[in-house]
């Protein structure tokens, strides 16, 4: 009953968090330029607005209790956030998300979830063990990430594997996380369609049928799969690195990072003549246009955005606040279209078998790739390539050598 009662004020707060983001991004990216005389933003545009992303999120990680949430670099695997950590996990995302980070909402919804869970409880002065707040805290972050993936079911499942818990364990956490996350489902389509406000959920209309699939499809997806999860871990890696670097000073190497992200925007503006927002955003926006016309990118501007996009990204990974899995979607479907060409392979089946890999290889929580993919393409057609790639990336980043860890610089960063 509390995790019922609970899913309601916590999607009102994350609906209310997702839709002032994206009415912001709106504002930044698409309004002013165009109020300025620009039909899309110049190259210079990411400058200005990552400096000042890198200013903020500098000074949270100085001043504020909780350093604006986990650093990205570490993916969704984290601690919980307090409920003393909120201020400063809401004002780096506003921060960053907007303002062209190349990362995604997921992390600061699931830290705004769990927080206000155990705010709730708080206030409610409602007895937890640590057992108790644990569970709380999934329930509250499975009904704020329920509509950011366009379907309650991918929360749960994501907040399930992210737990890691055995058999009972499972079971006893699957239940509240699951009945959370379909009110806060309802909740956010009742405000949506009552507000007019969208929060950007991630589902794909894909402008070209879903094909039959044949054994190029088939064999195609393991190379196409073991070279994007090796490529995204040393992108994860490079992050964890600047990760390690920002902390002693975070105000100016914040900047100087965001800075860096924000050049690799202009580069990839200058060089093939399209809107920066394909490298500074979270992705969501150009997977969706590549999705519904996968034809209108060149070879050209395929492999610049790759190569751009994943530089930017591993910067932010390490420096900006967010969330690590929609860029790495966007990079993945970016690899399927770029191979689409070879022999015996399609333009569906390669962006099914890209997003996948890249999912489980950032993730590294295969059966929620899986899920994840199946559901945003809204169909089971691609399901055999799909859990093909999930599993082979999942496989390949296992067996690669560990990345660098960030425990260590985290533990030293959080000290007064």
């Amino acid at each position: 009953m509390f995790s019922a009662l609970l899913g309601v004020p916590v999607a009102l707060a994350a609906f209310w968090f997702l839709a002032g983001l994206h009415e912001l991004e709106h504002v930044l990216w698409a309004e002013l330029p165009t109020d300025l005389g620009w039909a899309t933003p110049p190259w210079w545009w990411p400058l200005p607005l990552l400096a000042i992303a890198g200013s903020v999120v500098g000074l949270v990680v100085r001043h504020l209790p909780g350093a604006g949430g986990h650093v990205p670099a570490a993916g969704l695997h984290s601690t919980g956030t307090t409920p003393a950590a909120l201020p400063g996990v809401i004002l780096a995302a506003l921060a960053s998300l907007p303002l062209g980070a190349t990362l995604g909402p997921e992390a600061p919804l699931i830290a705004v979830g769990g927080g206000l869970a155990l705010l709730f409880a708080e206030l409610a002065r409602a007895p937890t063990t640590p057992q108790g707040a644990a569970l709380l805290g999934a329930a509250g972050a499975a009904a704020a990430l329920s509509a950011i993936f366009g379907n309650p079911l991918i929360g749960a499942v994501i907040l399930i594997e992210v737990a890691g818990l055995g058999a009972p364990q499972l079971f006893a956490v699957m239940q509240p996380a699951l009945l959370s996350s379909g009110i806060g489902s309802l909740v956010f389509t009742g405000f949506g369609r009552w507000t007019g406000l969208s929060t950007g959920n991630l589902s794909l209309t894909l402008g070209v049928p879903f094909p039959r699939l044949d054994a190029g499809d088939v064999l195609w997806s393991v190379p196409m799969a073991v070279g994007i999860a090796a490529a995204l871990h040393m992108v994860l890696a490079t992050g964890r690195l600047v990760a390690g670097f920002v902390p002693k000073r975070p105000v100016p190497r914040t900047v100087i990072c965001a800075l860096a992200a924000g050049m690799c925007a202009a580069v990839y503006t200058l060089t093939v003549d399209r809107t920066p927002v394909d490298v500074s955003s979270s992705g969501q926006a150009p997977l969706a246009r590549l999705a519904a016309d996968p034809h209108a990118w060149g070879v050209g501007a395929l492999v610049t955005v790759l190569l751009c996009k994943a530089v930017a990204y591993a910067l932010c990974l390490g420096s900006l606040r967010g969330g690590p899995v929609f860029p790495s979607l966007f990079l993945g479907a970016a690899v399927g279209v770029l191979l689409a060409p070879l022999p015996g392979l399609g333009v569906v089946p390669g962006m099914a078998a890209g997003v996948a890999a890249g999912a489980a290889a950032t993730l590294r929580l295969p059966v929620s790739s899986v899920v994840l993919v199946v559901l945003v393409f809204g169909s089971a057609a691609m399901m055999p390539v799909v859990i093909l790639a999930a599993v082979v990336g999942f496989v390949t980043v296992q067996l690669l050598p560990p990345a660098i860890r960030c425990r260590r610089w985290a533990n030293r960063r959080r000290r007064p």
